[in-house]
């Protein structure tokens, strides 16, 4: 009895609930959380339109597993960071101009001319080209996760950039075990 009263104790302090004070309000944000979902969410998508090319070719049975994986996640994600864009009333895109987002790196999608290759390759190329091109995709989205989680405030945005850290970490490794 006594672990249940202290586990419930201490569910309502993590949840800003009885003794622990006031958790944050669920709508705090910052120009980094805003930032990191406005350029998230091309980053996705363009990752989703790189794994869906895979739908496309014969490839061995785990590299389209990995790719279909990619696609069901990342529309999701995609779902979840343009709700939480709106419910900020935050536009759901970044400032296109270029020097706009140098303070954190530039733009981290895969240069259109490396998709066009893909999207042009020959069936016997494109097994290794989608995978060295999906590698350095998802490296680029732990590097703009890298940023939210280091300075971000919203907990659900800091939560997706630890996941992503973590999940495409996970996707690279995979991916150059692939190349082996």
């Amino acid at each position: 009895m006594k672990f249940r009263i202290a586990l419930a104790a201490g569910l309502l302090t993590l949840t800003g609930c009885g003794a622990g004070g006031p958790a944050a309000p669920a709508t705090e944000f910052n120009p980094t959380d805003v930032m990191f979902l406005q350029m998230m969410i091309p980053h996705h998508q363009q990752g989703i339109d790189i794994a869906r090319l895979a739908k496309e070719h014969h490839l061995r049975p785990e590299i389209q597993v990995l790719a279909n994986a990619i696609d069901v996640t990342q529309v999701n994600e995609v779902a979840d960071m343009k709700a939480w864009l709106e419910g900020w009333a935050q536009p759901p895109t970044a400032d296109a101009a270029p020097d706009a987002h140098a303070h954190h790196g530039g733009n981290r999608l895969t240069p259109p001319d490396e998709v066009a290759e893909l999207k042009a390759a020959k069936p016997e190329e494109f097994e290794k080209l989608f995978v060295n091109i999906l590698t350095a995709h998802q490296h680029n989205a732990v590097e703009l996760a890298q940023t939210e989680a280091a300075g971000g405030a919203a907990f659900k945005t800091k939560d997706l950039a630890n996941r992503i850290i973590q999940s495409r970490t996970g996707e690279i490794k995979q991916l150059l075990g692939f190349l082996g």
